[in-house]
């Protein structure tokens, strides 16, 4: 297991990457004087896996709505009866984790005793304890961690989008599940997801801070125990038609002011990771074009006493969806969406302001030299685009490439009326 450098001269970056016999891939960022370290060991699993064939079986495995998050609380306790956090704190480390859609990363960060908390990292996520007693214990936490969800406007109003949007893709159930489907976890559901997705060939191991890579690399081999490679997890999705499940969708809950999200279904799925990259920047060009601060039609809806300041928008996705949101707060989201759609066909009809596609090139670029000043935003970026088979450190050179065309094509891809739905939560009153 040799470590390959990779210099990323114009950005100031250096990368050292390998890949254990397991098939685990490692990538090392060393950033000399950094008095903070951060290291993320994740996996290619997240809550829209819930259909799949284990390798060397033949059958579709299916499994209830929430396990992967229930997984990541698991993941945390220990055989003795303690958990992992107990061990990150003798060290100092604020350790943590989470789960999207297609992942389950944990971590830490810490400006001490780096080798040991990444040893204790190494070696807990790969040491499952799940009982009867201790998975009936945790349903009743996350059930109400679960209510608190339907309790947020912000929670409920994003994914009333993707129920707007998706008919069958299971993007439109909530990460944590629902009461009633982690009611039918157990812990043989969680000990078959975790041997099929935990294997070290389906994760990546990211470290970057003031570290030697040959300390990294040793411990890896310390802590890597399942060497054999078990094989492609085939991801089984429901057919999802091309036109959205329903336009509108509203709640009333605690909130002050109506919020909205007007949601546009991608019809463009999938291809390579360099070819998703792509199109998540051409994607966040338009939507800056469309309704970003320096927007006309931000301006017009601003002033019109229609939006706060809160109104914006980006994308969303993962390789099998993709969904662009135009989100705020104001009284009347239904006038909101028929302006949004006007300056749409307005655009679409006048072209893109070849001033504004250039100002947003430059916006995106410097800020992604932003994001390489935070250890954990950029860490978690680049564990995300890795899984989905994407090299982070291709973003500034395709902002570069992408044309005027390109997002113009994009644009009227993306922005169709047919495929628009109108999330909105009310207040309660």
């Amino acid at each position: 297991m040799e470590l390959k450098k990779t210099t990323y001269s114009e950005l100031g970056e250096s990368v050292y990457t390998t890949t254990h016999e397991s098939g685990l891939k490692i990538y090392i960022m060393p950033k000399k004087g950094f008095s903070k370290s951060y290291a993320v060991f994740a996996t290619k699993y997240g809550s829209i896996n819930t259909d799949f064939v284990v390798p060397g079986e033949n059958e579709v495995t299916t499994v209830p709505d929430g396990v992967a998050h229930f997984l990541e609380h698991k993941v945390f306790e220990e055989e003795d009866g303690k958990n992992a956090f107990d061990r990150f704190a003798k060290y100092g480390a604020s350790a943590n984790a989470f789960t999207s859609f297609a992942m389950t990363a944990y971590l830490f960060s810490c400006t001490d005793y780096f080798y040991e908390n990444l040893d204790i990292l190494l070696d807990y996520v790969q040491k499952p304890y799940f009982t009867y007693e201790n998975v009936e214990k945790e349903k009743g936490i996350i059930a109400q961690e679960i209510r608190m969800y339907n309790d947020s406007p912000d929670n409920v109003l994003y994914f009333n989008a993707l129920k707007c949007l998706y008919k069958n893709h299971p993007a439109r159930i909530e990460i944590a599940g629902s009461v009633e489907s982690i009611m039918e976890i157990d812990k043989d559901i969680l000990y078959k997801c975790y041997n099929t997705f935990y294997h070290p060939s389906n994760m990546v191991l990211y470290v970057v801070g003031d570290v030697d890579e040959n300390k990294v690399l040793e411990l890896v081999k310390k802590n890597i125990r399942q060497n054999q490679n078990p094989g492609e997890i085939k991801q089984v999705f429901p057919h999802e038609p091309e036109e959205i499940n329903e336009p509108y969708m509203e709640k009333r809950l605690n909130t002050s002011i109506p919020k909205f999200i007007i949601g546009f279904k991608d019809s463009e799925v999938g291809g390579s990771g360099r070819d998703m990259l792509k199109r998540e920047i051409e994607s966040s060009i338009i939507i800056e074009i469309l309704s970003g601060r320096s927007s006309p039609l931000y301006k017009k809806l601003y002033e019109g006493g229609l939006v706060t300041s809160s109104f914006g928008g980006y994308y969303n996705y993962e390789e099998s969806f993709g969904w662009a949101a135009i989100q705020g707060e104001g009284n009347d989201p239904k006038k909101v969406k028929e302006l949004v759609l006007e300056e749409i066909e307005n655009i679409k009809e006048n072209g893109i302001d070849k001033e504004a596609f250039e100002r947003q090139k430059k916006v995106l670029y410097g800020q992604f030299l932003r994001m390489l000043n935070s250890l954990e935003g950029f860490g978690n970026e680049f564990v995300g685009a890795t899984l989905r088979g994407s090299n982070l450190f291709d973003y500034p050179h395709i902002v570069r490439e992408v044309s005027l065309d390109d997002v113009t094509k994009r644009f009227n891809t993306l922005f169709r009326n047919d495929r628009c739905a109108l999330s909105v939560v009310l207040p309660s009153n």
